[in-house]
């Protein structure tokens, strides 16, 4: 298993990632190689940090003069600097050098890249970003998590498909869920597009249980959640912020808490899933957050081994293709 690793994507790069990744290779299985692709001479001095109390023959670097930064036009980045960490990256999986690809660096660069560089799969107009969020009956994942601002009916009926393939193989849900966000749960509350949706949604194979309001999320109503870019984003930061409201809370009123404590904190911690996976592109793309500390990288690594050993980029090209023509032109 070769996993690509974008050495200068986070705020504290190279060392976040250099430290995810020794921690990946200590807990590994022998067949991991992580590639780390970055400023060699920095990588390298990072590493000297660390005795040899991890299988150094299974880390190597690719050497990337360049970087993305986060105020950097993603698509002229691209143009720009294409001896940068995302771009070499991503051409090594596209040549077969790499089976998964994660970066904690700009998104819209990945983005653009994979799109550029991976290509969607056929039947995929618009590739989506997911991200495993807590509710109390489980994980759900929340669908375009900001990839996509303006969404047709038949796009989220792909992102429908494609989350759907994922809660399968990387969640371990036999037969997942599928819900809509929405402002009622009646099929014809809502806008135009989610009105539209709901009928195409309605129309396939998949087991969508309908529109879920937002009121619904924390309840667990779904185990795949489809919304457009714009709302899923501020679905997502709002999440994202809660673990810190939480602890903070507890740690005014009640303390340091205990270790049952320590256990919510736990589930609602984002580190601990690591990376959302970029779904629909033609290769297995994990996009962390900058502020990512090692833990977090550690944990997408194992996203993106997970995700290679269950095949789910053939599962995603056999899911597409049984949904036939679901209206391009609506």
């Amino acid at each position: 298993m070769r996993i690509g690793l974008d050495a200068m994507g986070t705020n504290h790069s190279p060392c976040t990632e250099v430290e995810g990744a020794i921690s990946s290779l200590r807990d590994s299985m022998d067949d991991l190689q992580i590639i780390l692709i970055g400023d060699e001479e920095l990588i390298r001095l990072e590493l000297q940090k660390y005795d040899s109390n991890y299988p150094m023959d299974q880390l190597s670097i690719i050497h990337a003069p360049e970087r993305v930064l986060n105020e950097d036009s993603p698509a002229k980045a691209l143009r720009q600097k294409p001896n940068s960490s995302i771009a070499i990256g991503l051409k090594m999986q596209k040549n077969g050098e790499l089976d998964a690809f994660v970066s904690a660096g700009s998104t819209g660069a990945v983005m653009a890249g994979s799109l550029l560089i991976l290509r969607p799969l056929k039947g995929v107009d618009r590739p989506c970003i997911g991200t495993v969020v807590p509710t109390a009956k489980g994980p759900l994942l929340l669908l375009d998590a900001g990839a996509n601002v303006d969404c047709k009916p038949h796009h989220l009926a792909q992102f429908a498909g494609l989350g759907k393939v994922y809660a399968q193989d990387l969640m371990g849900i036999d037969t997942p869920r599928i819900g809509l966000l929405n402002i009622g749960e009646e099929p014809e509350k809502g806008n135009e597009v989610t009105v539209t949706t709901h009928k195409v949604l309605s129309s396939t194979h998949l087991n969508f249980v309908g529109n879920v309001e937002g009121g619904e999320l924390l309840g667990g109503a779904c185990d795949v959640l489809v919304c457009d870019g714009f709302v899923g984003n501020v679905i997502l930061k709002f999440y994202e912020s809660v673990a810190s409201f939480i602890s903070n809370l507890f740690k005014d009123k009640l303390g340091q808490g205990s270790g049952d404590l320590r256990d919510i904190f736990k589930i609602l911690d984002y580190t601990e899933t690591g990376g959302a996976p970029l779904l629909g592109v033609n290769g297995v793309v994990i996009i962390c957050h900058g502020n990512s500390p090692p833990k977090a990288i550690h944990n997408a690594i194992g996203v993106a081994d997970r995700a290679v050993q269950a095949a789910m980029l053939s599962h995603f090209i056999e899911e597409i293709d049984s949904f036939g023509p679901t209206g391009a032109d609506l």
